[in-house]
């Protein structure tokens, strides 16, 4: 069975361009919505050179806001990363969320993507 970080990179790898997630979003479509953290520090913990093709920067706290801590990645360059995918903050630095979130994975899309890990 895949790990819980494993499975967070696969949700996360479904996010399309020009689209955002909350962490919590990410958690409950795994069935642990109280793993927002988690979700967080499972971002964290990527490493380019190993998971490249995982688009971190998709992911965002549920005020729409850019909330990264980590020692690699500055909040700024998930803003600037996310504005190149053509995603709009305003001038208190949110996303629309009725514009720009991702509506998820069905049930269905879910337990065949868990399949495949």
């Amino acid at each position: 069975m895949a790990s819980f970080f494993d499975q967070i990179y696969a949700v996360v790898r479904q996010i399309p361009a020009g689209q955002v997630s909350s962490y919590g979003q990410v958690a409950a479509l795994l069935g642990h919505p109280r793993a927002a953290r988690t979700v967080g520090w499972a971002l964290a913990a990527l490493r380019e050179s190993r998971d490249p093709d995982v688009p971190w920067q998709r992911v965002i706290n549920a005020q729409g806001r850019v909330s990264i801590r980590n020692l690699e990645h500055a909040p700024e360059e998930q803003q600037m990363l996310l504005q190149a995918e053509g995603i709009e903050f305003n001038a208190q630095g949110k996303v629309d969320w009725k514009r720009f979130g991702w509506p998820g994975l069905s049930p269905v899309e879910l337990e065949a993507l868990l399949a495949t890990l």
